[in-house]
């Protein structure tokens, strides 16, 4: 209901409407005990004492009343469908994207600690599960409940005292409605989790089919789906067990009422106590008002999967962001009483006892500092898990840094808008991702607005406008899911042109020229040699023949620096760095 605030007008239309509908709805049985009454009294009928004594036309105006009732009732019931039904899409649209974008601002830890499919499962049949109840079920409660208030003040007034007859079922199923919401609760929080864990295994998968293809694994992975899927069923199975119960247990209690209704009603209509055409209402009337009761399994069925659902995306967007942007813009420099302007980035940047470790494991760089300098291109090499690419995702702010200051241009990270931050680094991943689109959409991503020349002058610097030309449709070849219709090589190339045509004052190359051969690597470093000139460039890489000509060259072991220089002073002081040259050459 709070993040329903902004829908209270669409809301309170479609209860309107659905309150008018249930109205008229109610209005056939009384017409009907005014036509048994004009029957049995004839001149003395309830219309009668309104001055309409002839019967024909005492049954005229029944006829009348029955058109504008029916279409009253047939114009609500198509207004109360629509509005609903709209309502239902607009939060089922806004609560996914909501979801969907806060999902985005959560740091990079939540999605390491959490499957694909799971959060698919929340984004998709979760919302959905709102939107259905939305739908029908809404409507259903609510009609419910005007059917009880109208209908038991209609019979206190015309039978009151067989009234109590009528109502005696209401507190029994109102407390068995209450007990089953209970009981079922927890057993579908159980089925979502169930079906999460099922949508996480197809996701991963399918991500992975190669993989299973390779290792002829179909069995085992369509086993453990089975599992799965199983586990899936069974806690359905136990949801409908408790479920279907509802509706025959509430059977038995509106039969009592209706059965006695229907006997003592009887009695005191033939003792004359009680007008044929008030027995006839009052019949009609009590299957009215308990007969739709035996619907209160459904909703509450259809209510408890929207709960449980709901829960979950509300978990969701309740999730706590760790990592939140500050407030000064690149370019500007907020001091205290004057904003001093800088015409532009320079890309200078200090780490100073740098430490960080991901969740509750050893820190995986300690204590670590070390300068960048503007314009120049500086290397960072090392064995695997020494800290290189966790470096990268710190200078992102993928993750914040435990303690120390990482600064750009003189200005702590924490302080600089996110979105400022990121526009201005180009990242060039050694895992490739390519959107599933044609290959001038991703050449294009991250710079929208950029022209189909444009697009094609980066991909002459990343040394790939040949080889799209040699697609079938060019430009506008599909590239596939990740791109898998492309090559490794092919993959690495269109991402160093995306970087290009984005064009930051930042590079940061991570393995760039890992899944490429001897010949593309020489052509990709000849692209880099002039797309890195006077930008900062920060090139991560295992083999050292592509960061030789650096400025500068970290050498990084456990988390720390160990060794610095220019790559011919390296090799003099004949340690780790002389050590990986001499095994990359084959003399080790």
């Amino acid at each position: 209901m709070q993040y329903g605030q902004a829908y209270r007008g669409q809301f309170w239309q479609a209860t309107i409407c659905s309150v008018l509908n249930k109205f008229f709805d109610l209005a056939p049985p009384v017409l009907i005990g005014v036509a048994v009454d004009v029957i049995v009294q004839r001149q003395n009928s309830l219309i009668a004492r309104f001055g309409i004594v002839d019967v024909r036309t005492q049954f005229m105006l029944l006829a009348v009343l029955t058109v504008v009732i029916w279409i009253f009732e047939s114009a609500f019931e198509y207004a109360y469908a629509r509005l609903w039904r709209n309502l239902a899409q607009k939060v089922q649209h806004n609560l996914r994207l909501d979801a969907y974008a806060h999902l985005q601002r959560l740091e990079q830890a939540y999605f390491e600690a959490r499957s694909t499919g799971g959060l698919m499962s929340i984004l998709n049949d979760d919302v959905n599960q709102l939107e259905r109840f939305l739908d029908f079920g809404a409507n259903e409660v609510i009609q419910v409940a005007v059917t009880v208030l109208l209908v038991g003040a209609g019979f206190f007034w015309i039978a009151p005292s067989v009234a109590w007859m009528a109502l005696l079922p209401m507190p029994f199923i109102l407390w068995g409605s209450v007990a089953f919401q209970k009981l079922l609760a927890p057993r579908y929080a159980e089925v979502r989790e169930k079906v999460s864990q099922l949508s996480g295994r197809l996701s991963n998968n399918l991500s992975g089919i190669v993989t299973i293809k390779s290792f002829v694994t179909e069995d085992f992975e369509l086993e453990r789906l089975r599992q799965d899927s199983e586990a899936y069923r069974q806690s359905n199975r136990r949801a409908i067990a408790l479920s279907a119960a509802f509706v025959p247990l509430i059977r038995m209690i509106i039969l009592a009422g209706f059965t006695s209704l229907l006997v003592y009603g009887g009695l005191e209509a033939i003792a004359g106590r009680m007008s044929v055409g008030t027995y006839s209402t009052l019949t009609v009337m009590i299957q009215r008002l308990l007969w739709p009761l035996t619907r209160l399994g459904e909703t509450l069925d259809q209510y408890q999967r929207a709960m449980a659902s709901t829960n979950r995306v509300m978990n969701l967007l309740d999730t706590p962001i760790s990592i939140h942007s500050g407030r000064v813009r690149l370019g500007t420099i907020h001091l205290p009483e004057i904003s001093q302007p800088i015409l532009a980035v320079r890309g200078e940047l200090e780490l100073r006892n740098v430490s960080f470790g991901y969740y509750d494991r050893l820190p995986v760089i300690q204590d670590l500092s070390l300068h960048i300098p503007a314009g120049k291109t500086t290397a960072i090499v090392g064995s695997t898990g020494s800290g290189k690419s966790t470096l990268v995702k710190l200078l992102l702010r993928l993750y914040d840094i435990q303690s120390g200051s990482i600064r750009l241009d003189g200005v702590e990270l924490r302080e600089l808008k996110l979105d400022d931050l990121r526009r201005a680094i180009g990242w060039v991943n050694q895992d490739v991702f390519l959107f599933h689109g044609t290959v001038l959409e991703n050449v294009i991503y991250g710079s929208p607005s950029a022209s189909l020349a444009e697009a094609v002058e980066a991909a002459k610097l990343a040394e790939a406008h040949e080889f799209i030309e040699d697609l079938p449709q060019g430009y506008d070849t599909i590239v596939g899911e990740r791109g898998q219709k492309l090559s490794g090589g092919q993959r690495q190339r269109l991402a160093i042109a995306r970087a290009i045509l984005k064009n930051p004052p930042i590079l940061i190359l991570d393995e760039a020229t890992s899944a490429v051969d001897n010949e593309t690597e020489a052509a990709i470093q000849r692209s880099l040699d002039r797309i890195t000139q006077n930008r900062t460039t920060i090139a991560i890489a295992h083999r050292l023949s592509t960061i030789r000509n650096a400025d500068c060259i970290y050498v990084m072991e456990q988390g720390q620096i160990v060794e610095q220089g220019k790559h011919e002073a390296l090799l003099k002081q004949q340690g780790i760095y002389a050590g990986l040259w001499q095994v990359q050459l084959g003399l080790r």
